[in-house]
C-alpha cells in the first residue's frame, strides 16, 4: 500500500517552483521595504517586537472582490494577521452578496473609486475599460516592493498584452499563476467538478450501476427514501440548488455539463478537447439536458423546494447537517460533511462511479488566470496596498490564504510542521483541515478556524505548485503523510470498490477526465450592442431555466423552453451567439497550441 501511495505522490508532485523562500518555510533574507515578513508561527505574539506592524496609522481597506461570497469586515484569525502585519482591516465589497450582476461594479465605477484593492475579471474588456477609466493604479514604480510578484513576468506580460499597455506598466496581477505545464490538471487529487454523493448511503442500497447522468436519479431517489432525515432530524433531499452565482445561464445547471468535458464561454458550451461547441439554448444541448435532469428530480420529489430562495451559505449549512445527498463539487459536499468523525463512522461524500464521465479539468496556467488583482487609483497608502499584495503571493501568504475551496496548508507551526524535512499536519491541523474546523489557540486570537479563514476567494498561486526548497506542494491533500491518513472506513470502502486511492487516480485509470490547457488567451472586449443584447437575453434565459425545472409536466417544460428560445431569438440572441462562438474558437486555437 505504501508503494502505491508513493507512486501516486510522484505522479502528483512537481519539483520546481521559482518562489523566493519565505520565513514560513525557512530563513528569509529579503528586505522588502515596508513589509513585515516574519515566521507565521509567531503570529499573535504581541510581545515580539519584530512582529509589530511598521505602519503607524490604522486604516480600513475597501476590497472590491467580484468572486467573494462574503461581505463586510474580514474577521477571525486571518483578519488578525492582516491587522498585525499591516495595521489595517479588510472591508470586503462583494457583488455576489449584494444582489449579483454588474450593478455594484457600475455604481462604484461611475463614482470613480472601485476600492483600495480591486479583484475583477480581465475578460470581455473589463480590465482594459477599468484601466482606461483610470480606476487602477500603475504599480510599476512600486516594483521594488514586489519581489514575489515580479517573479511571474510571463503573467504580467499577459496582462500588458490584454489591455495594450506599455511594457513597463503593472496594472494588475493574474490569479492562479503556476510553474506547472499547461496540460497538468490544476486541481490536485480532486478536480473542480464531479458527481459526489453520500457514499455510505449509496453502498448501503447496493451500489447500483450507473451508466449516465440520468441513471443518478433513481439511485438518489432510493437513497432519499432510505434515509429521509438529516443528522439533526430535518428532511433530506437528494439535490439542492441556489441562484447567487447565476450569470449568462443558471450556474447549477451548468455544472453537470462539466461532467462531460464542457465549460461556458458566454452563451457557448465549449468542450475541453475542442471537438464541440454548443449554444446553451439548443434543445439537445448539454445545458438543456441538465435542466431536464433537475426537472425530473423535482417530479420525483428529490429536489429541495427551497432552492429558489436560499443562498450559498444556507445551502452549505444543509450539507453540514447531512440534509443534502449529492454535490456537483468536491469542495462543497466533502468540505462541509467529510469531517474526521463522520469519515471514521463511514459517512461522507465520494465521487460516484458513472461510466460515461469525461470531467472537465482546468490546466495549470503559467501566465495566470483571467481573474486579477490590482490597487485602486484612489487607494489610501498605495505602498501598504502593494506590500499586502506581494505578501499574498509570498509562500507565507499562499499558505495563510487557505479557504474552504482551496487546499493550501495554512500556517507553519500551527496546522503543519516539518518532520525529517517532510510536511505533516499537526493535531490542530488535522482538526482544522481534515475535520473542517477547530478552535484557534488564544495566541492566535481564539475563535473558529473556519470562520476566520480568508474571505477574499482569490488564489494567487496554484496550490499544486511546489514550495521552494522542498519536494511538496502547498496543497496538503497531496502530501504523502496526508494521503496515508485516507484510511478511514469511508476511504477504504470507496478505494476497495473503485480500485484506486484517489479521485484523480480513478479518473485517470478509465480515461474519465479531459484537460483544457491553461493559456494566456483572454476574451476581447465586446461591442456595446453585444453587451446590451446579452443582458436582455441572459435575464430571460435564467428566469426561464428556473421555471423549466419547476414545470408541472413535460408539456409545460417543452413549452417554456420553446417560448424562451423564441423570445431571445427575437431580441437578438444569435448575434451574441455568433460573437461568443468566434471567441470560443479563438480560445480553442490557443489551447491547441498549448497541447
Amino acid at each position: 500500500m505504501k508503494e502505491r501511495f508513493k507512486k501516486l505522490l510522484s505522479f502528483m508532485l512537481v519539483l520546481v517552483l521559482t518562489l523566493s523562500l519565505f520565513t514560513a518555510c525557512g530563513d528569509n533574507e529579503d528586505t522588502n521595504e515596508g513589509s513585515n515578513e516574519t515566521s507565521s508561527n509567531t503570529q499573535g505574539n504581541d510581545s515580539d517586537e519584530e512582529n509589530q506592524s511598521p505602519y503607524d496609522e490604522f486604516i480600513t481597506v475597501d476590497v472590491f472582490s467580484s468572486q467573494a461570497n462574503y461581505q463586510g469586515i474580514q474577521s477571525g484569525w486571518f483578519g488578525e494577521i492582516v491587522k498585525e502585519k499591516f495595521n489595517m482591516e479588510l472591508n470586503i465589497i462583494a457583488p455576489n452578496v449584494a444582489g449579483g450582476g454588474d450593478t455594484l461594479f457600475q455604481t462604484r465605477s461611475a463614482a470613480g473609486n472601485l476600492g483600495d484593492i480591486v479583484m475583477i475579471g480581465a475578460e470581455n474588456g473589463r480590465l482594459a475599460d477599468t484601466v482606461r477609466a483610470e480606476l487602477m493604479l500603475d504599480l510599476q514604480e512600486y516594483s521594488d516592493r514586489m519581489p514575489h510578484i515580479m517573479q511571474y513576468e510571463a503573467a504580467l506580460d499577459m496582462i500588458r498584452t490584454t489591455i495594450d499597455s506599455p511594457e513597463t506598466s503593472i496594472f494588475a496581477i493574474p490569479s492562479s499563476v503556476s510553474n506547472e505545464p499547461a496540460t497538468t490538471p490544476s486541481e490536485g487529487l480532486d478536480l473542480t467538478f464531479g458527481p459526489y454523493l453520500r457514499w455510505d448511503y449509496y453502498t448501503e442500497i447496493g451500489s447500483p450501476k450507473m451508466s449516465t447522468l440520468e441513471d443518478l436519479l433513481p439511485v438518489l431517489k432510493q437513497m432519499q427514501d432510505a434515509y429521509p432525515t438529516s443528522d439533526s432530524g430535518n428532511k433530506t433531499y437528494a439535490l439542492s440548488l441556489f441562484g447567487d452565482w447565476d450569470g449568462n445561464m443558471m450556474t447549477l445547471a451548468k455544472q453537470p455539463t462539466c461532467f462531460y468535458g464542457y465549460d461556458e464561454l458566454g452563451f457557448v458550451l465549449a468542450k475541453a478537447d475542442g471537438t464541440d461547441f454548443q449554444s446553451i439554448i439548443e434543445s439537445d444541448s448539454e445545458y438543456v439536458r441538465a435542466l431536464k435532469f433537475y426537472y425530473e428530480a423535482n417530479q420525483m420529489g428529490i429536489l429541495d423546494p427551497e432552492s429558489t430562495t436560499q443562498n450559498y451559505d444556507t445551502l452549505y449549512n444543509k450539507y453540514v447537517d447531512g440534509a443534502i445527498l449529492f454535490s456537483p463539487w468536491p469542495w462543497l459536499g466533502q468540505a462541509a460533511y467529510n469531517t474526521t468523525a463522520n469519515k471514521e463512522a463511514g459517512k461522507g461524500f465520494m465521487i460516484a462511479p458513472i461510466e460515461d464521465l469525461n470531467i472537465f479539468s482546468y490546466g495549470a496556467t503559467p501566465s495566470g488566470a483571467k481573474y486579477v488583482v490590482g490597487v485602486g487609483s484612489k487607494a489610501q497608502d498605495p505602498e501598504r496596498m502593494v506590500d499586502f499584495l506581494d505578501w499574498l503571493y509570498s509562500p507565507e501568504g499562499i499558505m495563510m490564504s487557505t479557504a474552504q475551496t482551496a487546499g493550501t496548508c495554512g500556517p507553519e507551526g500551527l496546522t503543519w510542521e516539518l518532520v525529517d524535512n517532510k510536511p505533516q499536519l499537526t493535531e490542530f491541523g488535522k482538526e482544522a483541515l481534515l475535520n473542517g474546523d477547530a478552535t484557534m489557540p488564544e495566541e492566535w486570537g481564539g475563535g473558529s478556524w473556519k470562520d476566520g479563514i480568508s474571505q477574499l476567494n482569490f488564489t494567487t498561486v496554484l496550490p499544486i505548485d511546489t514550495v521552494e526548497g522542498y519536494d511538496f506542494p502547498y496543497d496538503y491533500t497531496q502530501w504523502e503523510s496526508v494521503i496515508e491518513l485516507n484510511s478511514t472506513p469511508l476511504d477504504v470502502s470507496w478505494q476497495e470498490e473503485m480500485g484506486a486511492l484517489s479521485t484523480i487516480e480513478y479518473l485517470e485509470k478509465d480515461d474519465q477526465y479531459v484537460v483544457a490547457p491553461g493559456t494566456d488567451y483572454i476574451a476581447p472586449a465586446e461591442p456595446s450592442e453585444i453587451s446590451t443584447l446579452r443582458a436582455q437575453c441572459r435575464s430571460i434565459i435564467v428566469e426561464n431555466s428556473w421555471k423549466m425545472i419547476y414545470a408541472n409536466d413535460d408539456a409545460e417544460f417543452d413549452s417554456i423552453l420553446e417560448d424562451m428560445q423564441n423570445t431571445v431569438n427575437e431580441i437578438g440572441y444569435n448575434t451574441v451567439l455568433e460573437f461568443d462562438m468566434e471567441v470560443a474558437k479563438e480560445q480553442e486555437a490557443a489551447r491547441a497550441e498549448a497541447r
